[in-house]
Parts: structure tokens; C-alpha cells; sequence
């Protein structure tokens, strides 16, 4: 899957600056009021903002294959 360029800056954006800022938030005010199963949501968002940096990766990837292969040409998939 390959991002338009508007939706891969704001998800890179909510990926990089944005949701770590909240798990972040999340995690010391939910340490500080004591409240139950804070860690558990933290290793799950961090797990899901993972996957989603992932997801920007590759998709970044296809898309530099595309943008260099201009001309057509065949490109070998690397194993």
C-alpha cells in the first residue's frame, strides 16, 4: 500500500511526534494516580505505533522504488 502524500506526512507525523507525546502522558499520569492496567495500554499502544511506523516504512520504500523506476524498467525484488 502506497500513502498519498498528505495522508503519509500527518500519519509520520502522528507516528513520530504525536502518539508517543500520548502514550508518554498516559503513562505517568496513570503511574501517578495508581491506576490499574496502565502498563497494559502502554505495551499496547506502543505495539500499535509500532505497527504503524512499519506500515509508513514500507510504504515509503514502495514508493522510492516507484519514483526511481521512471522509465519502466523491471525491478528485482529483494528476498
Amino acid at each position: 500500500m502506497i500513502f498519498k502524500n498528505g495522508i503519509y506526512d500527518k500519519l509520520k507525523w502522528f507516528c513520530l511526534v504525536g502518539f508517543p507525546a500520548i502514550i508518554t502522558f498516559f503513562g505517568v499520569l496513570g503511574s501517578t494516580l495508581e491506576w490499574d492496567f496502565t502498563q497494559m495500554v502502554i505495551t499496547i499502544a506502543v505495539a500499535f505505533n509500532t505497527m504503524l511506523g512499519t506500515m509508513l516504512g514500507i510504504s515509503n520504500i514502495r514508493y522510492n522504488r516507484l519514483e526511481n523506476n521512471e522509465y519502466g524498467e523491471e525491478i528485482e525484488e529483494e528476498e
